[in-house]
């Protein structure tokens, strides 16, 4: 089977790629924006004639959720727009089409996890241009939308890497306490998404579309990741609490964001580790490549 990833640069996308590198069941082609630029229709629709993928795994997006605050147009083409024209593309070739989308969707307002079937209410442009993304993918019947929830990994740019720096360089920092959801390790995510494509290949007819929500189980603030974080990481910091209202950023947060996973376990059967052991292994895998 070939499975096409779209922005493959990124968190999601480099843990794929590690994974797929132990995989040689499927073949896998990797674009990010050098390769193909998604916010081109035609050249989607021409990559996508002329690779005809049986998967597309959609990383792609605008991340950047207060930069987007000033930056609509942008976030609009990639979160939304291009995400169109992937769909238009995945008819065309009867891909079945993955498209990660995010616990900013939601106002946070609610006390317990939302589950799939909650009404999306966003309280930033991010949100916003997110959930236009997840309604064009879902235009098309082989779409299955995962949405998760601070997510980081071993690549790039996260919390988990910047509290490690900054664990280095301070013996204080303050974080918000007062914003509560669940630490996803992108590694869990891609293992996931590369199991459902595994039970799909197995047996067609078992496919179920739609909404999905993955984040690792349990739940706590950002204050208790960043102190976690630093326990894990031997890092000699004093992280202090403080309140949203003190730490002001141009969009606003979801306060309660935690995901009920139920629905992916029993229609998928997917692993759903603990926050905390899947941070453990992170960092182990972080001190192993920096050693």
């Amino acid at each position: 089977m070939k499975i096409l990833v779209t922005g493959s640069k990124g968190q999601l996308g480099s843990e794929l790629q590690k994974i797929s590198a132990k995989n040689n069941c499927n073949q896998y082609i990797f674009t990010d924006f050098d390769e193909l630029d998604i916010t081109d229709k035609n050249a989607v629709k021409a990559f996508f004639t002329e690779h005809k993928p049986d998967f597309l795994i959609n990383c792609a997006a605008y991340t950047a959720v207060d930069k987007a605050e000033s930056d609509y147009a942008n976030a609009m083409l990639i979160n939304a727009d291009a995400v169109a024209n992937l769909a238009d593309a995945c008819k065309i070739c009867n891909t079945v089409f993955f498209h990660i989308s995010t616990d900013y969707v939601f106002d946070g307002k609610k006390p317990s996890p939302y589950s799939e079937s909650d009404s999306p209410n966003p309280v930033s442009i991010y949100g916003k241009t997110k959930l236009l993304g997840e309604q064009n993918a879902l235009s098309y019947r082989k779409t299955i939308v995962i949405r998760t929830s601070w997510l980081y990994s071993t690549f790039g740019n996260n919390f988990v890497k910047t509290m490690l720096r900054l664990g280095s360089e301070h013996r204080k920092i303050r974080v918000v306490a007062d914003q509560t959801g669940s630490p996803t390790y992108a590694e869990d995510l891609a293992v996931a998404i590369l199991k459902i494509i595994e039970t799909i290949i197995e047996n067609p007819e078992s496919m179920k579309t739609g909404i999905f929500n993955f984040a690792n189980e349990g739940q706590c603030t950002w204050y208790d990741f960043a102190k976690e974080i630093m326990k894990l990481g031997n890092k000699n910091c004093t992280v202090e609490a403080i309140s949203t209202a003190e730490y002001p950023t141009a969009a606003q947060r979801p306060q309660c964001s935690l995901l009920d996973t139920k629905k992916i376990k029993t229609s998928y059967h997917v692993a759903v580790p603990h926050w905390q052991t899947s941070l453990q292994r992170c960092i182990n895998q972080l001190q192993t490549d920096n050693s």
